[in-house]
């Protein structure tokens, strides 16, 4: 017990002291830690190698709720307006008409503008936009529109710098911009 508790001095007081001895513990820690969180992971699979990249495409809509045409179908799907309620072609036009017309007013005008046209979560997203941002100044041609199904639909509109990406969504017949996506040309 006696020659244990020497060892164990002589280690604290002589080795690890040192900066080859603090650095040699650190090592012992980290493969510790790293070996333990192997053991509780399990086996991986072999055939992923270094990347984890998913093994199909990732989507943010059901692939099964509609069918624009590419899937099989003849016909995209026609897109559900409520009575009254401005269409999807219109709510796009008027969302794209103050998204580039936010350069010469204020954010608080720019954000109000664009308030009606969108969803709730894509009205929180845009609060901490500035229009200066904007990357665009016109549009160069027709926006066009491409059904996903009755209730959502994406309309590419193309800019002076690259093209805008709408996603419309109308739970209930009402048409909002859900998402804005902006690619370079």
């Amino acid at each position: 017990m006696r020659a244990m508790r020497r060892a164990v001095e002589f280690l604290f007081t002589r080795v690890l002291r040192s900066r080859l001895g603090i650095a040699l513990a650190i090592g012992v820690l980290v493969f510790g830690v790293i070996g333990a969180a192997r053991l509780v992971s399990g086996p991986g699979d072999p055939s992923t190698g270094l990347s984890n990249r998913p093994s199909r495409p990732i989507t943010t809509v059901d692939p099964s709720a509609g069918d624009d045409g590419v899937l099989g179908g003849t016909t995209p799907p026609t897109p559900v307006t409520r009575p009254g309620a401005p269409t999807p072609e219109q709510i796009a036009d008027r969302f794209i008409a103050a998204w580039l017309g936010g350069r010469g007013s204020n954010a608080d005008e720019w954000h109000e503008a664009l308030r009606p046209l969108s969803t709730p979560e894509l009205t929180e997203k845009l609060s901490g936009a500035d229009p200066a941002g904007v990357p665009a100044e016109r549009t160069t041609g027709e926006a066009s529109l491409r059904p996903r199904t009755e209730r959502f639909v994406e309309v590419l509109v193309p800019l002076d710098t690259g093209r805008l990406r709408l996603e419309l969504v109308a739970p209930d017949g009402q048409w909002l911009v859900d998402a804005v996506d902006w690619e370079r040309a």
